[in-house]
């Protein structure tokens, strides 16, 4: 048990509930000098949740890992007294992003629930023995035991941090997995520029050819400078507008988009109806861009725009071999439970978007024949495969065009996942809406979509874009606006 006497003043006592090391492991890590405390039915919590293949049981058993190198051979004397957690890095468990340094250059140390705590009269505001109810339990006999040491309660369930505030125990939200403090501090892959900015730097502008593109030469902003594939536009619609194609020093090489919403430069039949979504084709027909973002709120054609771009690659210029579609099986409302069929007759229910688009792209020609209609149809359906991501570990996908719809609802984990299968020749594409998460362990900072805008920002073969104008219809533009 913790001893007042042994306490080294200024640190805090962090009380981890089970939620947190189911959501990340790496948090024993992530609380800097201070101490942790975790009470047993955390453990048997742990124990209860560590069979299965889904994203929570890995953790768990990452956990369960972390915490048996943790303890080694140390005897009950030593556990009692507090388990220094730098034993976890000294071993060379952790080896993604270097932790293990708290402010003061050393982490704190790891106590179990060694002994009963005296709880008295704590009974009587929670009387049953709940899970929750016993881990506030702890903490508020940890105050009561050591009235000199900040007690806290880290936890991601709201009711849970409601109830220790209702009783006097500090509680607090888990933010380390947290990819910036306020969505709206997000990258939007563009930046508008004002609407002198040529006129006042234009002694210092020199452009020139390069194949079909031209060039610019500008000075880079000394402060907030750009980054490579950031788009630039001036406010006016139909202004200028540009992609930052590499960084030379102090100046900035700019590259004239290609126009898509010209009738000569369509995509599978498709223009770009808005300045977003030309920068969107840009990026998607580039074959030297291998990763691409679409944020953007429904109607925006993210799926589209993706779609079309796969087809005219796959079918028209043959740069890709296949479509691969998939998306995170998180139902809106009531699950409708298990689904007969083939791994593709699964996951048709969930592609419902792609029929849509599909549907949109292949009944362009109002002159064509019904067969001939049919007849695209099959031809583009053998050429897309719908997968579900339950078996996309270990794979690696070659000469393939990727989307990932949906990626709002997977962890940066599981992100890291798709992404690391992705093979020579592949183009990966991740559309989603940070705003529509249905999962109910994710927010809009620590998507893992969130989390890959952020991580590839400024990487040459990576590009985002966020998408702002609803063109599905104007009804669905104008609910946007009003609901």
């Amino acid at each position: 048990m913790i001893s007042t006497r042994k306490r080294i003043s200024g640190k805090r006592l962090f009380v981890l509930d089970t939620n947190v090391l189911m959501h990340d492991p790496m948090a024993l890590l992530a609380f800097d000098e201070h101490d942790l405390f975790i009470p047993m039915v955390v453990l048997e919590e742990l124990d209860a949740n560590k069979k299965g293949v889904s994203e929570i049981s890995r953790n768990v058993r990452e956990t369960n890992r972390l915490l048996d190198t943790l303890i080694g051979d140390a005897s009950a004397a030593e556990i009692e007294q507090g388990l220094p957690l730098a034993r976890i890095v000294n071993v060379g468990l952790v080896n993604s992003k270097p932790m293990g340094k708290g402010r003061k250059g050393q982490l704190g140390k790891l106590y179990f629930e060694t002994r009963p705590l005296q709880y008295n009269t704590i009974n009587d505001i929670f009387p049953t023995q709940k899970a929750d109810n016993t881990i506030l339990k702890c903490g508020l006999a940890l105050m009561k035991l050591d009235p000199n040491t900040q007690i806290t309660l880290v936890t991601k369930d709201i009711n849970m941090r409601i109830k220790a505030s209702a009783v006097g125990l500090h509680a607090e939200d888990y933010f380390n997995d947290s990819v910036l403090e306020d969505a709206d501090l997000l990258y939007t892959g563009m930046r508008e520029l004002p609407a002198d900015y040529f006129e006042n730097g234009g002694a210092d502008l020199a452009s020139w050819q390069e194949g079909a593109y031209t060039y610019y030469r500008v000075e880079t902003p000394e402060e907030d400078p750009w980054v490579v594939n950031e788009c630039l536009y001036v406010p006016d619609e139909a202004g200028f507008s540009a992609i930052v194609a590499r960084q030379d020093g102090n100046s900035s090489v700019l590259r004239y988009p290609r126009d898509y919403r010209s009738p000569h430069h369509g995509v599978w039949g498709m223009n770009a109806r808005n300045r977003e979504q030309n920068f969107a084709l840009n990026f998607l027909m580039d074959p030297e861009i291998d990763l691409v973002t679409l944020l953007g709120p429904a109607g925006t054609g993210k799926t589209l725009l993706a779609l079309a771009a796969g087809l005219a690659q796959t079918l028209d210029d043959k740069r890709y071999g296949e479509i691969i579609m998939t998306r995170a099986t998180i139902p809106i409302g009531e699950d409708i439970g298990f689904l007969p069929g083939t791994e593709e007759e699964k996951m048709a229910p969930w592609m419902g978007a792609l029929m849509d688009n599909l549907e949109v792209l292949t009944q362009q020609d109002k002159n064509a024949a019904k067969w001939q209609t049919a007849s695209t149809q099959e031809i583009i359906q053998q050429r897309i495969k719908i997968k579900s991501m339950n078996f996309m570990r270990g794979r690696t996908f070659m000469n393939k065009y990727i989307i990932i719809d949906e990626a709002q609802n997977l962890t940066s984990k599981q992100m890291k996942t798709l992404i690391t299968r992705v093979g020579p020749g592949t183009k990966l594409v991740c559309i989603g809406n940070i705003a529509q998460i249905d999962s109910p362990y994710l927010t809009e900072t620590t998507s893992g979509l969130t989390y890959v805008v952020d991580h590839f920002k400024g990487w040459e073969h990576s590009a985002h874009i966020t998408l702002t104008r609803g063109e599905r219809s104007r009804l669905a533009d104008y609910a946007q606006k009003v609901m």
